[in-house]
């Protein structure tokens, strides 16, 4: 599946990133949540539980979640609204099994995501449900690569649709499943700190004080904050 091969991500061109007001980060906004609980405890490996049992087991879950929220804005994301699945100042490209650079809109990028993910979590050798059948050596691997894409879903979520997902009143559920993501996703080391950086001053706002979250950017990346987010074609 072409998705293996990864995306690629630069500058989109547009100046308002770093002006624009990011309704998200609104003090009202971030409060919100379906629930208190300390998900830093949550994510931890249980005693008696196979590493690679865990990771299947909640990426599944984070993948449905990821799904079912998007599917909530889906309508206002189309090929008009949103022709590049762009979050901040940074463009996504797909890329197919022959390498090549599959220019794409938002909804059509989401799609290729939640395809690839859906064939490898119901497919026995990659996400084994029975008895006695072993994880490929590649899984924390496969592992990565979904987590950095659904990372890009919930992303351009908050980026493009964080109002439509205000007036449906689902900020809670949104921001709930950021928190417990992206601590999960610290807690075993599935994400690159270079690319969540591009939403760290969220990150930083919601997981503050629940996990030791920190800040991962390096000043080169493509997140809204380095000189060179404007002009630095970054490679994911």
């Amino acid at each position: 599946t072409g998705w293996l091969l990864g995306s690629k991500a630069k500058p989109n061109g547009k100046k308002p990133a770093a002006e624009e007001r990011k309704a998200y980060l609104e003090p009202e906004h971030t409060k919100a949540r379906i629930t208190d609980f300390q998900f830093k405890e949550l994510v931890v490996l249980p005693r008696e539980i196979d590493l690679n049992e865990w990771l299947a087991s909640n990426t599944t879950t984070f993948f449905h979640h990821i799904n079912l929220q998007y599917s909530t804005i889906s309508e206002f994301c189309t090929g008009e609204t949103c022709q590049t699945m762009a979050v901040c100042n940074t463009q996504y490209y797909w890329y197919d099994e022959r390498g090549k650079k599959v220019k794409c809109t938002a909804p059509q990028y989401v799609d290729f995501v939640m395809s690839s993910v859906q064939k490898l979590v119901t497919d026995e050798d990659v996400f084994p449900t029975k008895y006695g059948r072993e994880f490929p050596s590649s899984f924390e691997s496969l592992v990565r690569k979904i987590c950095r894409h659904l990372f890009h879903v919930l992303a351009h979520i908050y980026w493009a649709h964080f109002k439509e997902t205000l007036a449906l009143e689902l900020h809670g559920h949104l921001n709930t499943l950021y928190v417990h993501f992206i601590l999960f996703a610290r807690e075993f080391n599935l994400l690159d700190p270079k690319e969540t950086a591009i939403m760290d001053d969220l990150t930083e706002v919601l997981c503050s004080g629940a996990s030791g979250v920190h800040s991962g950017g390096s000043g080169d990346g493509a997140g809204s904050g380095g000189p060179g987010a404007q002009n630095h074609v970054k490679e994911r």
